[in-house]
C-alpha cells in the first residue's frame, strides 16, 4: 500500500500522475488539454454529488440538503423529541426509523418496546417509515431500500456509508438530522477528496474486512483521510463483488473520514435490479482528468488475512504476523489494557495460548459489516461438514436483514452453519456495541463487526470485569471455528466457495414495514412511555464563565464509548437525565458526582440565589477573580463544568457523548484536537464550547489540573465577535494564571447556537 504525500491526478480513470512541477506538461501530452488542480478537483465523483446538493452557491462553504434520513432506536427518540420541541409538523424528506439496537425488549422492562411504539406513532404522525425489530439492521435496510446513485443520505449512526452503491452517506449526531427535519442545512467547508486506487484481485480466502483493516492500519494514526471523502477508483474495483465493496465501504468510518463514494458499474446496476429498484442506478465515474488531494494505492492481491487486536481497528496485524510474534503482541495488548483501565483490572491474553497456538473463546459474524449475504455464504462453505466442538468456543451469526436470512435458509447456508454448531440469530446490532453475546470475564472474541474499543463487547471495568475483541473477516472466523477455536486464517483452509446467487424477496418488508409514503397524519397521538423524557431547560451563554475542571483524560484518543458507554445504557437513551448518570462511568467514575456539585451552584444562580451556599469552595475562587474582574457577578457569570481530553470523540456518532455532559451542567470541552467532525458538531449543537488548547510539544504541560477553576471573561463577546483568541485564567494559589485557547472555525449559525445555549433554543418557536 502506498500513500502519496502530495496531490495526484487520475487520467481516464486508470493512470496516476503525481502533482509535480512537470505534471502540467505530462497531462497535456496524455490528454491534449490543460489541467490544474483547481479545475481537475471538479472532476471527482464527490465534487459532482456535493455540487448537486449544495444550496449555498459557494462550493467552498457548503450548505447541504440530503435526500433521505435514517436512524435507529437509540437515536430516533432524542432526535424527534428535539425536533418536536422546535415545532416539527411533518418529515420533509423520507425518514426511516429502524429498530436494530434496542431490540432486546427484556432489558429495561418496557423501556425498549416503548421506544419502538414511539417510533411507529411518529412515523404515522409525521410521515415516515418504520422498520420493526429484528427485520433489518439500519444500514442493510438502507442499502436494500434507500440508496440511489448520486444521492446523499444522512444517518444518526457513524457507519452510515453507502458509497459502494453510488450514494454519498454521512453519519452524524442527532442534532444534524434535526436540522434537516426543520429544512435547514448541513454546513461544512468543501472537504478534501482522497482517492483509493485499487488494482489486482483479492487472494482466495481474503475478505472485505481484511482489506478494510489493512487500510485503517495505514491511515488512522496519521490522520491521512480525517474529515475527508474517500473515493474508490481504479481497475481493481471491477474485481470486487458489490457485497465485497460494501464490506470495505462500511468500515471507512474507522479511518475517521467524512464520507465515501465509489465508481459504479454493471455489477452495481445488477444489485439495484435484484432489489427491484433499477431506476435508482446511476453510472458514476471521475472525469477524464480528476485531481485528488491525496491518494492511497493498493494492490488487492497483496493483502493477507488480517486481525485488529484490542483495542482499536487500527491495531492491526496479518494473522501470520500475529502467530509468528504471538507472545510479544499479546503482551503489548495487555500493557495497553493497563493504561486504558488505569490498572483497575488485568487482561490476560497470554493464557489463551495453548501449545504455542492462540485459542479464542467466541466468534461473531454480525451487523452492517459482517452480516452480508456473501460473507455468511462463504463462512458456511468453510463450516460445511465441520464442527466447532464442545469446549468454550461459541459461534453466532446474525444476518443483516430478514430477506438475507430467508435466502440463507432457502439455499442451505444456514443449515451448514447450524449443523456445525453455530447459532443463527436475527438482524440485531447488539454484538457490535455490547448488548448481545458478551464474553465471559477475560474472554477473547473474534468478530466481523465494526469496532473493538475497550469494554465495547459488554464487560464492565467498574464491576471488575474484563473481556476483549479482535476484528477479523467472516472467512477467517469460520476457519477458526472449523478448527475449534484455534486462530486460523481462511487462506490456510482448502474450500470450494459455492458463490450462490442472491435472490431478494421483499415480501417480509411488504408485510411488516410501515411506510407512510410521505403522508403525515396529525390525528395520530405520539405514544410516550414513562422513560421518554423531554430535554431539560438549558440557558443561554452568559457574559462570563466560571468553569470547574471535573475530569482530565490523557489517553491519546478518547472514544465516545468511554464518554458515554454503550450496551445496557442504551435503554436510557430516551431519558436525558437517566442516561447522564452513566457519563464517563467506565473512564472516570467520579465525574458525575463532581459535575453535579457544580451544577447545583449554577441552578441556585439561575434562580437568583447565592451559589456559595451549596458549593462553599466557589467563594475562594471568586474572591481571586474579583480582584482583576470586579464587574463579574452572579447575574452575568455562568457556573459550569468542563473536561479535558487530548483527542476526544473517536467512534460513534452518538450525540449523547456531548449531551450528557450538557445535561450535567457542562459548558465546554477542552482538547488538543477533536477526533471527529461529528463529535465537535455535537458539542456545538448542545451549546458547548469546543475549546482547543495548543501544545508546544509532547512534554508541554497544561496550565490547569483536575479540580481547578477556570475563568473565561467576556466569553459571550468573544463568540459574538468571532475572536480568534480566547483568553482564560486558571485560579492557582490565590492568583490568576493566564492562558489562551481557540474555538476553531464556526459558522454564523453555530455561533448563534452556542450563544442561545443549544440547538433547541436556537429553533424554538
Amino acid at each position: 500500500m502506498k500513500l502519496y504525500d502530495k496531490g495526484v491526478y487520475l487520467v481516464n480513470g486508470m493512470e496516476l500522475v503525481e502533482d509535480t512541477p512537470d505534471a502540467a506538461s505530462v497531462l497535456k501530452a496524455k490528454t491534449g488539454s490543460e489541467a490544474t488542480p483547481e479545475l481537475a478537483k471538479k472532476q471527482t465523483i464527490a465534487y459532482h454529488i456535493l455540487e448537486e446538493h449544495n444550496k449555498s452557491g459557494n462550493m467552498e462553504k457548503l450548505q447541504i440538503k440530503f435526500d433521505k434520513l435514517t436512524s435507529h432506536d437509540i437515536t430516533f427518540v432524542g432526535i424527534i423529541q428535539t425536533a418536536r420541541a422546535s415545532g416539527l409538523e411533518k418529515f420533509p424528506i423520507p425518514y426511516v426509523l429502524t429498530n436494530c439496537h434496542n431490540s432486546l425488549c427484556a432489558v429495561g422492562g418496557t423501556i425498549n418496546e416503548d421506544d419502538h411504539m414511539f417510533g411507529l406513532s411518529c412515523a404515522k404522525r409525521y410521515g415516515g417509515i418504520y422498520v420493526p425489530p429484528h427485520q433489518a439492521v439500519i444500514h442493510q435496510f438502507a442499502r436494500e431500500m434507500l440508496a440511489g446513485g448520486g444521492k446523499m443520505i444522512l444517518g444518526s449512526d457513524s457507519h452510515t456509508r453507502y458509497g459502494a452503491l453510488g450514494t454519498m452517506a454521512m453519519g452524524e449526531g442527532g442534532p444534524e438530522l434535526v436540522k434537516q427535519l426543520l429544512s435547514q442545512t448541513y454546513d461544512i467547508n468543501m472537504p478534501e477528496v482522497v482517492g483509493v486506487y485499487l488494482t489486482g484481485k483479492p487472494e482466495k480466502g481474503v475478505g472485505p474486512q481484511d482489506i478494510a483493516i489493512a487500510i485503517i492500519k495505514e491511515v488512522f494514526a496519521n490522520g491521512y483521510v480525517k474529515n475527508k471523502v474517500m473515493e474508490f477508483v481504479g481497475p481493481g474495483v471491477a474485481n470486487l463483488s458489490v457485497d465485497f465493496r460494501i464490506g470495505i465501504d462500511v468500515m471507512t468510518t474507522e479511518t475517521t473520514c467524512l464520507s465515501s463514494i465509489w465508481k459504479t458499474d454493471e455489477q452495481v446496476k445488477e444489485f439495484y435490479e435484484i432489489h427491484g429498484r433499477t431506476d435508482e442506478y446511476a453510472e458514476l465515474n471521475p472525469g477524464n482528468t480528476a485531481y485528488y488531494d491525496g491518494m492511497i494505492e493498493l494492490d488487492l492481491s497483496t493483502v493477507k488475512p488480517m486481525i485488529a487486536m484490542p483495542f482499536h481497528p487500527s491495531n492491526a496485524y496479518t494473522i501470520e504476523e500475529l502467530n509468528h510474534n504471538l507472545m510479544d503482541i499479546l503482551a503489548d495488548c495487555e500493557k495497553k489494557a493497563q493504561v486504558s483501565f488505569n490498572g483497575a483490572v488485568d487482561l490476560n491474553l497470554k493464557e489463551k495460548v495453548r501449545d504455542g497456538r492462540l485459542y479464542v473463546d467466541q466468534g461473531i459474524i454480525a451487523g452492517c459489516a459482517g452480516g452480508g449475504f456473501e460473507n455468511i455464504c462463504d463462512a458456511a462453505d468453510i463450516l460445511d461438514g465441520a464442527g466447532i466442538g464442545a469446549d468454550e468456543f461459541t459461534l453466532s451469526v446474525y444476518p443483516a436483514s430478514m430477506p438475507v436470512y430467508m435466502e440463507l435458509v432457502r439455499n442451505g447456508a444456514a443449515a451448514k452453519i447450524m449443523a456445525a454448531g453455530g447459532v443463527m440469530k436475527t438482524a440485531f446490532c447488539g454484538p457490535c456495541f455490547g448488548a448481545g453475546d458478551t464474553p465471559a470475564n477475560n474472554g477473547f472474541s473474534i468478530r466481523h463487526s465494526t469496532r473493538n474499543f475497550p469494554n465495547r463487547e459488554g464487560s464492565k471495568v467498574q464491576s471488575g470485569q474484563i473481556a476483549s475483541v479482535a476484528l477479523m473477516d467472516a472467512r477467517s472466523i469460520a476457519a477458526t471455528a472449523a478448527n475449534k477455536g484455534y486462530l486460523t486464517a481462511a487462506t490456510d483452509v482448502d474450500v470450494n466457495y459455492t458463490k450462490p446467487k442472491y435472490f431478494f424477496d421483499r415480501t417480509i418488508y411488504q408485510n411488516r414495514v410501515f411506510d407512510s409514503h410521505g403522508q403525515a397524519d396529525s390525528s395520530v397521538e405520539v405514544k410516550m412511555g414513562p422513560n421518554i423524557k423531554d430535554w431539560p431547560k438549558m440557558c443561554a451563554l452568559t457574559d462570563h464563565l466560571l468553569l470547574k475542571v471535573v475530569s482530565e483524560i490523557h489517553d491519546p484518543v478518547t472514544t465516545t464509548d468511554e464518554l458515554i458507554p454503550s450496551g445496557e445504557t442504551s435503554s436510557y437513551r430516551s431519558n436525558p437525565l437517566g442516561l447522564a448518570e452513566f457519563t464517563l462511568s467506565r473512564k472516570d467514575p467520579a465525574y458525575v458526582g463532581r459535575a453535579k456539585e457544580v451544577q447545583k451552584a449554577e441552578k441556585v444562580r439561575e434562580d437568583g440565589g447565592h451559589p456559595y451556599e451549596v458549593l462553599p469552595e466557589l467563594k475562594d475562587a471568586v474572591d481571586v477573580i474579583l480582584q482583576k474582574f470586579p464587574n463579574a457577578n452572579e447575574s452575568n457569570t455562568g457556573i459550569g463544568s468542563t473536561i479535558f481530553a487530548v483527542k476526544p470523540g473517536d467512534g460513534s456518532a452518538r450525540e449523547q457523548a456531548a449531551s450528557c455532559q450538557k445535561v450535567l451542567g457542562g459548558w465546554a470541552n477542552i482538547a488538543r484536537e477533536y477526533a471527529t467532525k461529528r463529535y465537535r458538531s455535537n458539542l456545538i449543537n448542545w451549546g458547548m464550547l469546543p475549546l482547543l488548547i495548543q501544545q508546544a510539544d509532547q512534554t508541554d504541560t497544561l496550565p490547569f489540573a483536575n479540580g481547578d477553576y477556570l475563568f473565561l471573561p467576556d466569553i459571550r463577546k468573544a463568540v459574538e465577535e468571532k475572536a480568534s483568541d480566547i483568553v482564560a485564567y486558571a485560579v492557582k494559589d490565590d492568583n490568576l494564571k493566564e492562558f489562551h485557547m481557540t474555538l476553531g472555525e464556526l459558522t454564523d449559525d453555530e455561533r448563534e447556537i452556542i450563544l442561545k445555549g443549544c440547538l433547541i433554543n436556537f429553533n424554538r418557536k
